[in-house]
């Protein structure tokens, strides 16, 4: 019983092992195409060349067994890449000083420059078959030392997303973006051309370099475009660059997409446009733009199409190297070696063999395989821009310098577990990647060391200007580097007489949305537009902007004495505005004073002369003389008015104005009515020089009447006081007015009343009109309106007063008698009828009228 369950129990056992085994079977049979040298090979290399274009369209049928798609498209360019693995292979192959005991072999495929057929190569890589078998090494030959590719960003990134569950090693020649810097996604991943942080930063220094501050963008539907555009963008942004537009190359061909881009392109006003895409990508646009005729941009190009033969503008590609010896390789080429250089021979043939060149005698397009690929002129056998294909040459170096250093390790002083090594005949995927990541080696005829931070090397760049030669052919010439590692101020070189732009201009384009705000003007933001895009507006007055920039949104304030010129861009000092003595207007009014002064003067020596006759007589001849020194005052203290206005001029200038009219009003009260002048006089001395000690008037600076002009003028101190001191004034004036108004029925043969009626007039009348003029005027025409004020008042004064009077002693002389100077008789009708000479005797009855009713009003007990 017991043998027979142990039976049945191994018959169950094997059954279910045939059963699973009968299960497992290829999901699918790639469809993969490049070259394989394994035989006799103790290690192998592995490289993937986007040698095609796209993968051929499949119709869709899924009635029938499905099929691997096939490539289309032959690129010339990614073909010599192709060549210059298996040039380097050979090479190191034959070297002494490099793996002498290791015969490498390759195993290449073309990834179609599709992330499928990446993702297909990887797969059967790993599996070491023509087949994949996911998971599993299935292959018993040599092993595979690393993976050279795969190409483009987005296939590279497909390819280490597999490769780094494997810990396999990938050495990349031109997969730039800078997302493959995670080394949590990609732990395997190392590259020989620097990261597109850097190239980035190269484009958008050497945007900002030239000035443009309105550049559009074009990056291609993958990573390397999409993360290229947003680290040069992020950069420039934050310089005060605007981005004029941003758009999208499919990866897909779509005629409409591709026409709304070159639309975008012909309505912008950018002329600079920066590419960050593959020239396979971009081919399709700049087919489109040359059969628009637009030609009138300049290309900033990024690295992965910068040599590509599309059109002549500058750009930033990778230091030129030369390899010797790659261009007999190139150019010795079996036709009937591979599938490729076959297809490659027969793309020649359709595109380079002319039968007027080639007497072959087949039809054209047709080729016999012995005719010569140096007479083709293309961008294969081109070996003059190495950059990519450098690159490529650099990461096979890479793998064989880390296998040398793998295959020489010491035991007991490995870099493993216990010291010990790997074996170079077996070794893991791990252990090679330890030593590609510490590599550190020298390129052969350049000398540039080579070494990994972080997986990256060192970023240095050339920056090229495409050029038309003499023989019409497009040239490269480098016209400036970037060294990534190089102090911030020593990254960017560039030789701008050596630059040629569009139209063989020798100076730079511009590419401004708006040009810049000349001095005198600030910027304006347009609504819903970028910052680049603006208006200039003057700058306000009283304010200035002095620079030329696209940065200056706020004008300067000039602050203190000084004020915006007419230009607005520069402060000066404000206006200094005072009536002075040497202008037009001052002379006048000095001359206008002086006069009056004189002829008040000449007044008094009249009087002085006669005065012993009658009319002199008939009034008081003190209190005439009083009130003709009070008018040479109120004449001369407009004079004080004039000039930079200083302390004692300012003090001087209202006392004396107050002093001399309370004088003059005083005096003609008295002369109409018995009043103590002496106290009025007193008060408003008592009042000024309470004023004075308190609160004295000062010079000022006034600023805020005229924004360009400083106005000197006169801080009065205290208003209270200087309006109680005038007030005083008035009303000495309305009280003679009114006095004077009431003795004008005097009937005298010399009506003195009427004169004084007459001269009050004039003065309430001049004064009343010189407060609105003197409230609408500023600066020195205030002065001047003050000083007519006085001037015209005083002489209205010795006009109405005293001319009458000189008129009588200069001309009628006859009329200077006694009898002429009584009253005549009143009337009987009892209406006043008083005489000139009885003036003083009504003022004389009015007072004692006005006691005598004090008399009344207050009778005794």
């Amino acid at each position: 019983m017991r043998g027979f369950l142990l039976g049945l129990f191994s018959f169950f056992c094997v059954y279910g092992s045939l059963w699973a085994e009968s299960t497992c079977k290829l999901k699918a049979k790639f469809n993969l195409s490049g070259y394989k040298n394994v035989e006799k090979k103790k290690v192998v290399i592995g490289g993937m060349f986007p040698v095609h274009m796209s993968v051929a369209s499949s119709n869709g049928n899924t009635s029938n067994l499905p099929v691997s798609s096939g490539c289309a498209g032959f690129n010339f360019r990614t073909f010599r890449w192709t060549q210059a693995m298996l040039f380097a292979i050979n090479e190191i192959n034959q070297r002494e000083d490099l793996l002498p005991n290791t015969d490498l072999g390759y195993v290449i495929y073309d990834s179609c420059f599709t992330i499928s057929k990446a993702v297909e190569g990887t797969l059967t890589y790993l599996t070491g078959q023509d087949e994949a078998v996911p998971n599993y090494r299935c292959g018993n030959g040599p092993p595979l030392a690393s993976l050279v590719g795969a190409g483009g960003s987005d296939l590279s990134i497909a390819t280490a997303r597999i490769l780094g569950l494997y810990h396999f090693p990938q050495v990349s020649y031109c997969s730039t973006c800078s997302a493959l810097n995670n080394k949590f996604q990609f732990p395997t991943f190392l590259r020989t051309i620097p990261n597109d942080l850097h190239q980035s930063t190269a484009m958008a220094q050497l945007v900002l370099h030239f000035g443009w501050t309105w550049v559009g963008t074009i990056a291609a539907a993958d990573d390397y475009g999409k993360y290229g555009i947003k680290d040069f963008k992020e950069q420039v942004e934050e310089a005060g660059v605007c981005i004029s537009f941003s758009e999208t190359l499919p990866k897909v061909s779509s005629p409409e997409a591709i026409q709304s881009i070159v639309q975008t392109v012909v309505e912008s006003t950018a002329k600079i446009i920066v590419v960050f895409s593959s020239d396979v990508d971009l081919s399709p646009l700049i087919g489109e733009l040359l059969r628009h005729n637009v030609t009138n941009r300049t290309w900033i190009a990024s690295e992965a199409w910068v040599t590509s033969a599309l059109i002549n503008q500058p750009g930033v590609g990778h230091m030129v190297a030369d390899i010797p010896g790659l261009q007999s390789h190139l150019l010795d080429l079996d036709p009937y070696a591979d599938a490729l250089t076959e297809e490659f021979w027969e793309t020649v043939g359709l595109n380079e063999f002319d039968p007027r060149n080639w007497k072959t005698g087949l039809p054209y397009g047709l080729c016999t395989g012995s005719e010569s690929v140096a007479q083709l002129n293309n961008t294969y056998s081109d070996v003059s821009q190495l950059r990519i294909t450098y690159s490529v040459y650099k990461a096979v170096y890479a793998v064989a310098h880390a296998l040398h250093n793998l295959e020489h390790c010491e035991d007991g002083k490995g870099p493993f577990v216990g010291g010990s090594c790997a074996n170079i005949t077996n070794f893991e995927p791990w252990q090679l990647m330890y030593y590609v990541k510490n590599v550190r080696y020298k390129m052969p005829n350049t000398g540039e060391e080579i070494y990994f931070e972080d997986g990256d090397i060192k970023a240095f760049y050339d920056i090229i200007n495409w050029q038309v030669s003499d023989n019409g052919e497009i040239s490269y010439v480098t016209v400036g580097h970037y060294n990534g590692s190089a102090a911030a101020e020593e990254k960017m070189h560039i030789r701008n007489e050596s630059i040629v732009w569009n139209n063989e201009e020798l100076e730079p384009p511009r590419s401004v949305c708006s040009e810049n705000c000349e001095p005198g003007t600030r910027k304006g933001i347009r609504q819903g537009e970028p910052v680049c895009c603006f208006d200039c507006i003057p700058c306000a007055d009283g304010e200035i902007s002095n620079t030329t920039s696209q940065y200056a949104r706020e004008c300067i304030l000039c602050t203190g004495d000084d004020w915006s010129n007419n230009a607005h861009d520069a402060c000066v000092p404000k206006i200094i505005e005072f009536l002075a003595f040497g202008e037009p207007l001052g002379i006048t009014l000095i001359v206008i004073s002086a006069f009056g002064a004189l002829v008040t003067i000449a007044v008094g020596v009249v009087l002085i002369m006669y005065i012993g006759t009658p009319l002199v007589k008939a009034n008081d001849a003190l209190l005439s003389f009083l009130l003709l020194l009070s008018l040479v005052v109120t004449f001369l203290c407009s004079i004080v008015f004039l000039g930079e206005p200083q302390n004692w001029s300012c003090m001087t200038s209202q006392v004396a104005l107050a002093l001399g009219f309370a004088l003059c009003l005083s005096c003609i009260m008295v002369d109409i009515l018995t009043f103590g002048h002496q106290r009025a006089i007193a008060a408003v001395a008592v009042a000024c020089t309470v004023w004075l000690i308190i609160l004295p008037p000062h010079p000022v600076k006034n600023t805020s009447a005229q924004n360009v002009k400083i106005i000197l003028e006169c801080d009065e101190g205290s208003v209270v006081f200087i309006c109680c001191i005038f007030a005083y004034d008035i009303l000495l004036a309305l009280l003679a007015f009114i006095f004077a108004f009431t003795a004008r029925k005097l009937e005298d043969h010399f009506s003195e009343a009427k004169s004084m009626t007459f001269g009050m007039l004039v003065f309430f009348i001049v004064w009343i009109s010189f407060v609105p003029a003197y409230l609408s005027t500023r600066g020195k025409f205030m002065v001047a309106v003050q000083i007519f004020a006085i001037l015209a008042s005083s002489f209205g004064l010795l006009t109405c007063i005293f001319l009458p009077k000189c008129y009588i002693l200069l001309v009628k002389p006859e009329r200077n008698k006694e009898e002429l100077m009584k009253p005549r008789p009143k009337p009987k009708d009892g209406s006043s009828t008083g005489t000139s000479a009885s003036l003083a005797t009504a003022a004389t009855d009015v007072n004692a009228s006005f006691a005598s009713t004090a008399i009344d009003d207050h009778p005794e007990n």
